[in-house]
């Protein structure tokens, strides 16, 4: 192996690294040796990781290496990579980036982890996140904020900001991340990123962390749709623990993404593709910059063959009143659990039973988490209940309802994944509504249990990255991977990469 060759595994993705290691111009211990010292060298700026583990990881990528020398082959196989601190896993800390999980070691791996393991990846360590999952900015980890790689005092987004900012820094070539109201796609828009959150139940929820049962969904996110198809075989599929996951084969989402269209060509691999633009998605208050790079990337689209179409989704404002009714009214059911008896932080000092919940809760909690169940457990109390929660319900079905009308129409839908590039660190401290307001793109897809993806198009104000989000019906997720790729075929957005890393 040559010395550049091992200068350059940082710069490799899951699908170019993958083919080094089944050619064996590289071990696994290698790759992952380099990528732990990059996380010793830049992760200090950075704050992306929580904890890492480079003994089991060199162990792990070992294994992998002994399985290739066996004849085992595989995409995956001894490709180094990091988990959101959402998931939990048996070997490293799960905190969920709160304080009411300092320490704590679950005694079994999620689902997503146990089957990226099996497939042999090698985990390095896990990433930092908006506690609970809760943030548009990663400023809400109870142990320290995640700076963007692109420019240090702007945020990397929420709540997979670690996710996002580890592979944006060349620090692991792909993570798991979780998408709730768009926390896989935002971060991914705001580093330069690739990230999918696949249909509702296309992937297991056992073990993941809940915030909000009937949102939460796990994805990957790394450096384009092919490594992100890689990754997401790997990781969906049914599981009999997991209440609400879909009951269907596992998927070949690559070689899904490789087949050809009917009537494509070389030149326009996207040719019969109708590709929606909901007006509602470019309204006037959408920054200028995020436009003139959204449109760039659509009219790529269009010269590899697809055909742009008008469509409406008027319920797109009424997004984000729902999703702060729903979201919050989940988080106050599943957070109960966090009550200083079953596990976790317990208060030191307290009277009787109720004063340590009390006092439990109050330390254990940060604020942006105290403020949502706060509101979900008001609009679930009585005489609010039908007022707000039942209207809100009503409300998503209609928000799902209006992608079915659309997608009589098209096959995939087209904007922006947020109104602007990436906010100053602390920019809206000060009012969280603001920060709420910038998931009004992301929610409705969420909201609908729809498959979506941000995909690099360029670059904005402060030269910061702005994504694209694509839109697809339900279980569409072969089709989406499949226009990323051409569109990252025909362009190199997706390869830049931030000074310094």
């Amino acid at each position: 192996m040559t010395t550049t060759r091992t200068q350059s595994l940082h710069q490799m993705g899951v699908a170019e690294l993958g083919r080094a290691l089944a050619e064996k111009a590289v071990s696994s211990r290698e790759a992952t040796t380099q990528l732990l010292a990059r996380v010793t060298t830049h992760d200090a700026a950075l704050g992306a990781f929580l904890h890492v583990d480079a003994e089991a990881a060199l162990a792990a990528a070992d294994a992998a290496d002994a399985r290739r020398a066996a004849g085992e082959a595989g995409a995956l196989l001894g490709v180094p990579m990091a988990h959101k601190d959402i998931f939990v896993t048996r070997d490293m800390p799960t905190t969920a980036g709160s304080k009411m999980l300092a320490g704590y070691r679950s005694p079994f791996d999620a689902t997503v982890v146990a089957r990226l393991a099996a497939a042999g990846t090698v985990s390095l360590g896990k990433l930092n996140c908006d506690e609970f999952a809760m943030g548009s900015a990663n400023e809400n980890s109870a142990y320290k904020p995640v700076a963007n790689p692109w420019d240090a005092s702007r945020v990397p987004g929420g709540s997979s900001g670690g996710s996002a900012a580890a592979v944006a820094a060349r620090l692991v070539p792909a993570v798991t991340g979780t998408d709730t109201g768009g926390s896989i796609r935002q971060p991914a828009s705001f580093t330069g990123i690739t990230g999918i959150k696949p249909t509702y139940g296309v992937c297991s929820r056992y073990g993941m962390i809940a915030f909000a049962s009937s949102l939460d969904q796990a994805g990957p996110m790394a450096r384009s749709a092919e490594d992100c198809a890689l990754l997401l075989s790997a990781m969906s599929g049914f599981d009999e623990r997991d209440a609400t996951s879909i009951q269907q084969p596992p998927q070949d989402f690559h070689a899904q993404m490789l087949a050809a269209r009917e009537g494509a060509t070389a030149a326009q691999p996207l040719r019969g593709l109708r590709i929606g633009l909901p007006k509602e998605f470019f309204p006037a208050g959408l920054s200028a910059d995020v436009d003139k790079a959204v449109r760039e990337g659509l009219a790529q689209l269009q010269k590899l063959g697809a055909t742009l179409v008008d469509v409406s989704l008027p319920r797109t404002e009424l997004a984000i009143p729902v999703y702060y009714i729903i979201a919050p009214a989940e988080a106050s059911s599943n957070l109960s659990r966090f009550d200083g008896v079953k596990f976790g932080h317990r208060a030191a000092e307290y009277g009787d039973l109720l004063d340590m919940y009390k006092k439990t809760r109050a330390e254990g909690f940060g604020a942006e988490v105290k403020r949502r169940i706060m509101i979900g457990t008001y609009v679930l109390s009585h005489g609010y209940y039908d007022a707000y929660y039942l209207q809100a319900q009503k409300l998503r079905r209609m928000i799902a309802d209006d992608f079915q009308q659309a997608f009589t129409q098209c096959d995939l839908i087209a904007g922006p994944v947020a109104p602007t590039v990436a906010w100053q660190a602390g920019q809206k401290d000060a009012d969280p509504v603001k920060a709420y307001l910038a998931d009004i793109f992301t929610l409705p897809g969420s909201l609908a249990g729809l498959p979506g993806m941000s995909v690099p198009v360029g670059f904005g104000e402060g030269g910061m990255p702005v994504g694209l989000q694509l839109l697809g019906n339900y279980f569409k997720e072969g089709q989406l991977l499949h226009a990323a790729h051409a569109l990252q075929q025909a362009t190199d957005w997706h390869q830049q990469a931030p000074a310094g890393y």
